[in-house]
């Protein structure tokens, strides 16, 4: 039996493409086999990851014994065949030239105004393939142009060529069949349902695929061209998807970014938030050094602030926390670890700008920190059975939710509410209270626990877990008793980078444990300091250490306040420190705290490396190559001179170069976490919510078009709770600090379970309701119907 499935795996057929024979995999298309031998057809609506159609007819070949040409696209080799292509026959040849004359009878031919100018694929191939002269004298088609199928998106319906690609793409690769070809003939058109936009998550990738720019960007329309531009291959910093991107810039500004090519992640796919969300870099920016003075931030040269940072903390000693948020690159991320550790002599370091946990951060230690990549996207599409646990992929990792949708696996999600993105991934629901989701994993029905015991079988959990007591100890015991492979995946792009560095209490980099005499030898030795100056004991929560003053000083980078689930410890922390320092790109809650304000890179203005929730290394290389900003790790590096410390490299080759020779830890990890489940009653409303891809988010900011595209703020009930609220239209949600009032819709949740988005405009269930994910709230009806 095995004989025979690896003969089916390597079985071939011989063909002759041009007077060239080869050998290819059964099922190969003629279109790809004639690329093996260096032969490119003509193609519109061609694409390696959607299902042939065979619309545009613009790859039309002659095939021996066919009695008229055929298309490349959708014809399938078969032993023995004999082709000729555009390059050995004429019949071939007149067939495209002819299909080529076709396509442009109605084309507008508006190359010199059109987005696509320069990087057209009609325009290319009408150049190489087609006629040199149009028959044609006509009056050709005239659309109103362009219309708008959503606020971000823009049809020129006269440059449509129908090839499909964008009507494919949304259905088969991202499960939005929002747009599809309308009428028939001279008049077939793309076109949207009058009360449905296109308002897909992934709609940025039907403009970069459309051929003959048809699609285009609202915000990219007529503001350059491709010769004009300076491409830089990077990654994305929004998620821990890892997408693989290609920014263009122009005169310092960056205009547009596009998928990239990356198999093994992305494929040539990306979110709209990851390709439309950069305009943010623009907005508020800090360009000079603050120091404050007289309870005024002021301006002041680098030495000046340099100085005055360096003195408070230097003051302050261990007694300083470090918080450094989740979007940082692995360089940056480990060079506060090692200011932390190697210069203050404080174990006061956290990543984690969000709900947290000390189980938590037990469970990272033991599980993620340091773990080889064992769980990939091609696990993901091989894995029979995936079970989600607190994480929604297309909002939290979209390329990963595509991945699932592509595998066509099964998958169970362990959640507060089912979704659209649940349902196009073919999933089910196992519905739980929030919060319990610990007592959820431990009650397991018993076809689960088996499709979890499958060979390849898969648990991704999301950072909401930390929300659950209990939760992440019950994901290792399931993972342990079932042999399932476990894969954390953040919402930041560099959580796991942060991870990795050691930027979490009780952790070195490379997954050492902070209490182990061997491991703190090596780093020291790495950072040439003295072991016995490293600190031993992991410490507690920085915020609610500096919230009751057992901490001086703060040290923070790019941490947003409204991410932060207490928001009056929060405040208190920031109010009580003595002194705070600010690494910051923009202006925040806590550059008004701050004493000093140091400014740095933004991620186009230096090269690092993110990781993402596989733990493989994204690098992304540098922007803009004559800006004068720095890294944090630079800035950092220039403090501990001026302490007196060095402690290793601070520039990004040479902290690559210590990260390399450090490696991952060998030794035994610490302890996996042991924390029951919480118990007690569930009774009136309990507080469902996780961060939508599109929200308020300040990574976000000076987009209005991607904006406009975010899916409705409203709370979500079950049918009987919504009847029993008297089927209103809205509802006023009240918490500890406030009410907010919302449309109210009815959805896939338990009856005692309301939804409400974690940051959208106008609802922050921290900062508005003050309360937390599985928090007790009243609900009442407002608006009724």
């Amino acid at each position: 039996m095995t004989d025979m499935l690896n003969q089916e795996v390597v079985a071939t057929v011989n063909v002759t493409i041009d007077g060239v024979e080869l050998q290819v995999p059964k099922g190969t298309l003629a279109i790809r086999a004639a690329e093996l031998i260096g032969v490119e057809i003509p193609r519109f609506c061609d694409h390696p990851l959607l299902e042939p159609v065979a619309a545009c007819r613009a790859c039309l070949i002659e095939v021996e014994g066919m009695p008229k040409p055929q298309p490349a696209c959708a014809q399938v080799v078969s032993d023995g065949m004999t082709i000729h292509t555009q390059q050995s026959s004429a019949v071939a040849r007149d067939a495209q030239e002819g299909v080529l004359e076709f396509l442009l009878l109605n084309h507008p031919l508006d190359c010199p105004v059109c987005d696509k100018g320069g990087e057209c694929p009609l325009q290319n191939q009408a150049m190489s393939a087609g006629r040199s002269e149009s028959r044609f004298e006509g009056e050709k088609r005239i659309f109103e142009k362009p219309i708008p199928i959503s606020a971000q998106i823009l049809l020129d319906r006269e440059r449509c060529v129908s090839c499909a690609r964008c009507t494919r793409f949304s259905e088969q690769i991202a499960g939005d069949p929002m747009i599809e070809l309308l009428e028939r003939g001279a008049n077939q058109q793309v076109g949207i349902a009058s009360d449905e936009p296109f308002n897909s998550y992934f709609s940025g990738n039907t403009i970069q695929i459309c051929p003959v720019g048809a699609l285009t960007s609202a915000d990219y329309r007529f503001r350059s061209r491709p010769f004009d531009l300076v491409s830089t291959p990077t990654a994305c910093e929004h998620c821990a998807s890892g997408c693989s991107l290609r920014t263009d810039s122009r005169r310092g500004e960056v205009t547009r970014r596009l998928a990239w090519e990356d198999p093994q992640v992305n494929e040539d796919w990306n979110c709209d938030k990851g390709r439309f969300a950069f305009r943010y870099q623009a907005q508020d920016r800090i360009t000079t050094p603050l120091v404050r003075e007289d309870g005024t931030l002021r301006p002041a040269s680098w030495p000046e602030a340099i100085d005055v940072a360096a003195r408070g903390l230097q003051a302050a000693g261990s007694a300083t926390g470090v918080l450094t948020g989740g979007r940082l690159s692995v360089e940056d991320a480990y060079g506060y670890a090692k200011f932390a550790r190697g210069v203050l002599g404080t174990d006061h370091i956290d990543f984690r700008s969000r709900a947290n946990s000390e189980e938590e951060a037990q469970f990272l230690r033991a599980c993620v920190a340091g773990t080889p990549l064992t769980v990939s996207y091609a696990a993901l599409e091989s894995a029979p059975f995936v079970l989600l646990v607190a994480f929604e992929p297309e909002d939290e990792s979209p390329i990963v939710y595509l991945r699932l949708r592509k595998a066509g696996t099964r998958v169970v999600s362990i959640a507060t509410r089912g979704t659209k993105g649940l349902a196009k991934m073919g999933g089910s629901l196992l519905a739980v209270v929030p919060g319990r989701e610990a007592q959820a994993l431990r009650d397991l029905p018993a076809d689960i626990r088996q499709a979890l015991s499958q060979p390849g079988a898969v648990i991704l959990v999301g950072e909401r877990i930390a929300a659950s007591v209990g939760g992440p100890t019950a994901v290792a015991s399931l993972a342990a008793a079932t042999g399932a492979a476990l894969a954390w995946i953040p919402r930041r792009a560099g959580e796991r980078g942060a991870l990795d560095a050691g930027a979490l209490s009780g952790l070195l980099p490379g997954g050492r444990p902070l209490t182990d005499a061997r491991a703190r030898s090596e780093v020291a030795a790495a950072w040439g300091v003295d072991a016995d100056s490293l600190p031993s004991t992991p410490a507690s929560d920085v915020l609610d250490a500096a919230s009751r003053r057992s901490l001086k000083a703060l040290l923070v980078a790019g941490v947003d306040p409204a991410d932060m689930p207490a928001p009056f410890v929060t405040d208190a922390a920031l109010e009580r420190a003595a002194f705070i320092v600010s690494l910051d790109h923009h202006y925040s809650e806590i550059t008004e705290f701050a004493d000093v304000v140091l400014p740095v890179a933004l991620v186009t203005e230096k090269s690092g490396t993110f990781i993402d929730w596989e733990g493989r290394p994204r690098p992304f290389a540098q922007v803009f190559k004559d800006s004068l900003a720095m890294s944090d790790a630079s800035v950092l590096g220039m403090l501990a001179r001026a302490m007196g410390a060095t402690a290793g490299a601070w520039d990004g080759p040479g902290i690559r170069r210590e990260i390399t020779a450090l490696g991952t830890w060998s030794g035994q990890s610490a302890e996996v976490p042991a924390v029951e489940p919480e118990v007690g009653p569930t009774d009136g409303f309990r507080l469902a919510s996780w961060r939508e891809l599109l929200d308020a988010g300040v990574m976000q900011e000076g987009e209005p078009h991607l904006a406009a595209t975010a899916r409705p703020v409203v709370a979500v009930v079950s049918s009987s709770a919504l009847s029993a609220l008297g089927s209103p239209a809205s509802v006023t949600v009240t918490g500890p600090l406030g009410s907010v009032q919302l449309p109210v819709e009815a959805g896939e949740v338990l009856d005692n379970v309301i939804f409400v988005p974690m940051n959208a405009p106008g609802c922050s269930i921290y900062t508005d309701l003050g309360a937390r994910i599985g928090a007790a709230v009243d609900v009442t009806a407002g608006g009724v119907a």
